[in-house]
């Protein structure tokens, strides 16, 4: 059965749906979960998935490309500039002395000094998947911490480039160091100058690409109004990029995350977050279960000694480095610590160079077996740190981190207090009404033309289908206020409605309905502001027309608010009768009363603000003012 696709498929879904809901009950993130499944079906354990967990693990390793790419989506170039002294000045600083402390004990330990700079290097990097991953459940990342972690990883990423080159100098077999760079990198027979200007270049065309040719695709595509051929050409874009990036010898994260950062201002940001996300979350999984497969049980347990004491040294020497890292920065003690639990871990980038450095014999078999075990506990001993920095006594680093008061990376302004959905006749005045106010704004319209001409006269609008959960979660549902629903659809609305109710129940929604029916509908599936678009209109040409047939102008303002406050009470009153037999009974009752009120002079004997002084001043003028 290890041979059969199908099976091996259904073990590893089957194992990640039992792994999350028992992490999360017994309060652990999803990385470890994951990782502890993956050791229970690996093939030292159950024996479930054979051995093939490093085959799929290359393909899971993609899910590390589509979280870069998602990241990148939520950070502007100029927050990226913002960033530039912790990514060089902490990222340098971390690789550099990691592997100068580690490269240090392997020579006292008998390594050669090749061998022991390869070491150091592998111990050097953390895993950019399990402290993103963490960071994110825990809303850390947004923070002074959680902001060095990232920039020191980002750094590790662009790393890869020199450690790669370099990897090959320590061999002690020339001739197969040559083959493995070859199969990593097509552009390494070329000298080091054109080798650079081929990287320029790719980053140069994933910019243009980004820049300049998307939109006219994403707009091309957007015309067809197929969902799939959108989620399609998304996965296209992210691996097209990855591929590029590989091709010259780059990390296809670290172009997947230059891609997002040159589409952080496009209009279909989130509807390209919310494609994404789905799989970006499967191949992390994946990714996870396929690490915690790749643990060799029987070789732990046969030298638990210094596997888990190496472990425990590699954990405990990164931390204390990044300790002193952060606190040369001037990173306060909350920081400090934040960063330090974070990136104590070896990273899943090391699975690769042990592989390379046992290839061109630089580190003995031995050595590799032991770093493999040592790379993937430290991997599972991440969560278990976050969870003891999260229940830290309140005097100490957990209050500074929950009760920060100023985000390090702030949200997005376009994550506004109101998500309004639909920008075409209504939508756009509510929409430039809003803004006129300063109140914060994200619009969402499935027009892709339309978004590009309201984009080009300074308003800021995103392709994007309201009715998705993903689209709305990436719009900032979760902390908007508002819902204006101005579709002209009303079972579209429905539809939207009762999903925002399940998922956002803090969300007021206000929908617009074209005609009574629609307004009907509205109302019996519960919805409290129902907005018929006529309405007002007519009641302002109503108004008028009394105006200039004789009636006052407060007069014929009064009448005409009587009788739409009126009306929308009787909408809801009748809303429950539509479609029975006695309703147009009760609407011509409805109908008699609220002529019977509008004659009578109730409505005029009322104060309210219907005065239109102006009118009156002018009638004053004229002498037409009555006594």
């Amino acid at each position: 059965m290890h041979g059969n696709f199908l099976f091996q498929a259904f073990i590893y879904l089957a194992a990640a749906t039992l792994a999350l809901p028992i992490a999360k009950r017994l309060g652990l993130g999803s990385a470890l979960g994951y990782l502890l499944a993956g050791v229970l079906i690996g093939p030292y354990v159950l024996g479930w998935v054979g051995n093939a967990e490093e085959s799929v693990m290359h393909f899971a390793e993609f899910g590390v490309v589509m979280m870069l790419f998602l990241i990148g989506l939520e950070l502007k170039p100029s927050l990226l500039w913002r960033l530039r002294v912790p990514i060089l000045g902490m990222g340098s600083a971390q690789v550099l002395l990691t592997a100068a402390v580690f490269g240090a004990l392997g020579m006292a330990f008998g390594l050669s000094f090749k061998a022991a700079v390869a070491l150091g290097l592998i111990l050097a990097m953390s895993s950019t998947a399990i402290a993103l991953q963490s960071l994110q459940e825990r809303n850390w990342l947004k923070l002074r911490g959680g902001q060095a972690s990232f920039s020191v990883l980002l750094f590790q990423d662009m790393s890869v480039i020199p450690i790669l080159a370099l990897m090959p100098l320590l061999a002690s077999r020339p001739g197969a160091a040559a083959a493995v760079t070859d199969a990593h990198n097509l552009l390494a027979d070329l000298p080091a100058w054109q080798q650079t200007l081929a990287v320029l270049g790719a980053g140069a065309f994933v910019i243009v690409i980004g820049t300049f040719l998307s939109r006219p695709a994403f707009r091309f595509i957007a015309g067809s109004k197929l969902r799939e051929a959108f989620t399609v050409f998304a996965l296209c874009l992210v691996v097209g990029i990855a591929l590029l990036m590989q091709l010259v010898g780059l990390s296809p994260a670290l172009g997947a995350f230059l891609a997002g950062v040159v589409l952080a201002e496009s209009e279909y940001r989130h509807e390209l977050e919310a494609d994404i996300e789905p799989f970006k979350g499967l191949l992390l999984g994946l990714f996870f279960l396929s690490v915690g497969a790749a643990i060799n049980i029987p070789f732990i347990l046969k030298h638990w000694q210094p596997v888990f004491g190496g472990a425990i040294a590699v954990v405990v020497i990164k931390f204390a480095v990044l300790i002193g890292i952060a606190v040369a920065f001037g990173r306060r003690r909350r920081d400090a610590l934040l960063f330090g639990f974070a990136l104590s871990q070896v990273g899943e980038f090391a699975f690769v160079l042990i592989a390379l450095a046992e290839q061109l014999h630089v580190l003995p078999r031995d050595w590799t077996r032991a770093l493999v075990a040592v790379t993937a506990i430290s991997m599972m001993a991440t969560a278990p740190l976050l969870m003891l920095l999260d229940r830290l006594p309140r005097r100490s680093a957990n209050k500074d981190i929950a009760e920060e008061p100023e985000p390090a990376l702030p949200e997005p302004t376009e994550k506004g207090r109101v998500i309004l959905a639909g920008f075409g006749r209504m939508g756009n005045i509510i929409g430039r009404f809003l803004q006129a106010n300063g109140v914060p704004l994200t619009v969402l319209d499935m027009d892709a033309d339309l978004i590009d001409g309201v984009r080009k006269v300074g308003l800021k609008a995103y392709y994007g289908d309201a009715s998705r959960l993903d689209t709305l979660r990436a719009a900032g549902a979760e902390k908007a206020t508002l819902l204006i629903l101005t579709l002209g659809d009303a079972s579209k609305a429905k539809e939207i409605g009762e999903m925002v109710k399940k998922h956002f129940p803090h969300l007021e929604i206000l929908a617009r309905s074209k005609s009574r029916t629609d307004a009907y509908e509205l109302i019996n599936a519960g919805f409290n502001r129902v907005y018929r678009e006529t309405l007002g209109t007519s009641m302002d040409m109503g108004a008028d027309a009394l105006h200039l047939l004789g009636f006052r102008a407060y007069q014929a303002r009064r009448a005409a608010d009587a009788f739409k406050k009126h009306n929308e009470v009787s909408v809801r009153e009748l809303a429950p009768h539509w479609g029975k037999q006695n309703y147009f009974e009760m609407l011509r009752a409805k109908i008699n009363e609220s002529e019977a009120k509008l004659q009578g002079a109730g409505f005029r004997a009322s104060v309210d603000s219907a005065w239109d002084n102006e009118a009156l001043r002018e009638e004053a003028q004229r002498g037409e003012l009555k006594r």
